[in-house]
């Protein structure tokens, strides 16, 4: 249904009850072969705090993670790849004791010493992943777990590789035939991952159970008084499995059920065992092997069902290659980069062009306003902070944001969000924010309101506080205009390689003071789309709007304070105050006090005062190589702005701004403070 709010369309979308949430979060097992790709599936939605352990008695380790599937939750468990739910070591064994019973042991396992196969409740479903280029081996799997009478969905992953192959796998068919969702998947890549969480969760919700697969007639005959036999409650009650698994169990030979059969029942276990041999008299090879073939008999139909053959898939469209480039693990990254250049292209010349044609003209209307009386000084106060706002709108937020919504809309972002995931679980995030994060390229109020859009908890502080240490367009202005004269490429190049090395570095430091993260989150990865100009431009005013209502009175009222500052003389006082920070511990001319001050107004006007400060436009004449390099780092990691701090205090809290002003004071003098001293003694040692 579509509702108007506020001028634009919104959709609602019926919420499904119940709501899988808090107490009531699904516990979903992953389960398959080795090397089908469950490990990969597990990656493609954990979150960044993973939890591993071992079975109860085992060497197998599990891993375990919170995941957000839509408005559900769930606890998502990777278990040791199994060959199948016969002969069993004792490793293997506690596997299907968990998929069997959970944390809750059933009176034939009491006796054992040692606690319950895992510290959790039993799946609530199980999710087997498939090699799609080995089905037929894999389906033998799928006809035992269908026997555990728990929801079962099966990933029909690595299907691009089987096409490759020219094997053609109907999803439809085989779900059919099984009863149960096939949702193809290539989870490196990311692709239907979200529709089989989702019927997964459709499967609990629904209450849905496998279609039963029966083995061949004249086994089934054979079997039915060894299954008449055990459904009994008593045996019900104290196995708590159903009597045909059960027998199954007991026909195959397991050590593990007859000898639990045989301490517990030992009245009846004789009557049953006689039971089986009959069965197995009546046949021309032993019990455990007609049932082994004609489970693999009735998969090779499953796949004959299901499976055409066909050329391989060796025409490839535009949709391919794209996926290739920003999906698979070998360029995933570099189609990444390709997206970030080309963000870079827009904050560096598109932007650059915009600002020489409005912010920049107007600056230059204004430099003849050299007022002398107050309410002269107030006026052009109040026109530097609307020109300001100017100049971080109209160049940098408006284009920055229209490109990022565009490749959102496009299906790019969510994309670069996949192959970025892993990388950003290092700092507690997901790459969902990676998108603020290109937005904090341009400027970081908008990187600010995107992330209070899209996160929460302790992972919207998290990225708060580091989306503040992105370079913006405006400090990027100043290590560009100032290091590529003095410095050249090389020493550009180092002080943005520092900066990586130092947000990386606080990324970790922050996951401690906020160990707790989010859930995983199952990223949808869309279908290619052109972009439609107004959606398109309703979104990017959706996300700029909060500039002008809560950046525009900051800027202007800041410039009038520092206005007043410097009409009344204070210049002096403001350097005297900030000696201990520029003479002392940078090294720089005690002048360099006001730029620093007004770089808390906008970094640009840091740049323009140093000429005013220095009385000069060749700043090597008053400041060596060193302190170059020195003031353009405490400007790199210092306050972004005022406006960036109203952002922050509306998104995270007024303590956790007031902390992102402290922390990046510290790093601004911690890091350019060490640098000199590093410069400085290495300078001493090259000269002595």
């Amino acid at each position: 249904m579509m509702v108007r709010a506020g001028g634009m369309s919104t959709a609602t979308v019926p919420v499904r009850t119940p709501l899988f949430r808090g107490k009531r979060a699904l516990r979903i097992v992953l389960v398959g072969l080795p090397n089908a790709g469950k490990s990969a599936l597990f990656r493609a939605v954990a979150s960044a705090s993973v939890q591993t352990g071992q079975l109860a008695g085992t060497r197998h380790v599990y891993d375990e993670c919170a995941v957000q599937i839509g408005l559900d939750e769930a606890r998502v468990l990777d278990l040791p790849g199994m060959h199948s739910l016969r002969h069993l070591d004792d490793d293997g064994r506690v596997s299907l004791k968990y998929l069997l019973w959970g944390d809750a042991r059933p009176a034939v396992s009491a006796h054992e010493p040692g606690g319950p196969p895992a510290p959790f409740g039993p799946p609530d479903a199980i999710v087997q992943v498939i090699d799609a280029t080995a089905l037929e081996r894999h389906l033998e799997l799928t006809l035992e777990l269908m026997l555990l009478g728990r929801p079962l969905v099966i990933a029909l992953n690595k299907a691009d590789e089987a096409q490759d192959r020219g094997l053609y796998i109907n999803s439809r068919v085989l779900g059919e035939h099984l009863g149960v969702p096939v949702i193809p998947t290539v989870a490196v890549m990311g692709h239907g991952i979200a529709e089989l969480f989702a019927a997964t969760v459709n499967c609990v919700r629904a209450g849905a159970r496998p279609i039963d697969q029966p083995v061949s007639r004249h086994l089934a005959e054979c079997l039915q008084p060894v299954v008449a036999a055990l459904d009994e409650v008593e045996m019900r009650e104290a196995f708590r499995i159903s009597p045909r698994f059960l027998a199954m169990q007991l026909a195959e030979g397991d050590r593990y059920f007859r000898d639990e059969l045989q301490q517990h029942f030992p009245d009846r276990a004789p009557a049953v065992l006689r039971l089986l041999e009959q069965a197995g008299s009546a046949l021309p090879r032993p019990l455990s092997e007609e049932l082994h073939a004609d489970r693999h008999y009735r998969a090779a139909l499953l796949f004959e069902a299901a499976t055409r053959f066909g050329a391989p898939h060796a025409q490839r469209d535009w949709r391919y290659w794209l996926d290739e480039l920003f999906l698979s693990p070998r360029w995933g990254l570099a189609g990444s980069l390709a997206v970030f250049a080309a963000v870079l292209f827009v904050v560096f010349d598109v932007s650059g062009r915009l600002d020489a044609m409005s912010a920049a003209r107007l600056i230059e209307w204004a430099a003849p306003w050299q007022p002398t009386t107050l309410p002269g000084v107030v006026g052009r106060a109040v026109a530097d902070g609307l020109i300001g706002l100017v100049g971080i709108v109209v160049p940098y937020m408006i284009p920055l944001v229209m490109l990022l919504v565009a490749l959102e809309h496009a299906g790019v972002m969510a994309r670069i969000a996949f192959a970025v995931d892993r990388g950003f679980h290092h700092l507690g995030l997901h790459g969902g924010v990676a998108v603020p994060f290109l937005l904090g390229l341009g400027c970081n109020v908008p990187a600010i309101a995107a992330i209070g859009a899209s996160s929460r908890g302790s992972e919207r502080i998290v990225a708060s506080l580091l989306v503040t240490f992105v370079p913006c367009s405006a400090r990027s202005a100043i290590i560009l205009a100032l290091g590529g004269k003095y410095l050249g490429g090389i020493g550009v190049f180092a002080i943005f390689a520092l900066t990586l090395v130092v947000f990386a570095a606080l990324g970790k430091l922050l996951r401690r003071r906020y160990p707790r993260t989010g859930p995983g989150q199952v990223q949808e990865i869309p279908p290619y789309a052109l972009p439609r100009w107004r959606p398109l431009f309703g979104e990017t005013w959706l996300r700029t709007k909060d500039v002008l209502t809560l950046v525009t009175p900051l800027l202007v009222g800041g410039s009038v304070v520092l206005a007043l500052l410097h009409h009344a003389g204070a210049d002096g006082a403001i350097n005297a105050l900030f000696t201990p920070i520029t003479s002392w511990w940078l090294g720089l001319p005690a002048v360099l006090g006001v730029p620093i001050l007004f770089g808390v107004l906008r970094k640009e006007l840091s740049l323009l005062m140093i000429f005013q400060a220095l009385g000069s436009f060749d700043v090597s004449v008053y400041l060596d190589t060193i302190q170059i390099i020195t003031f353009l780092l405490f400007l790199t990691f210092y306050v972004p702005c005022i406006s960036t701090f109203a952002m922050m205090v509306k998104t995270i809290g007024r303590r956790e701004a007031l902390f992102s002003v402290a922390l990046s004071v510290a790093v601004a003098l911690f890091v350019s403070g060490l640098v000199r001293f590093v410069l400085q003694g290495l300078q001493y040692l090259a000269a002595a």
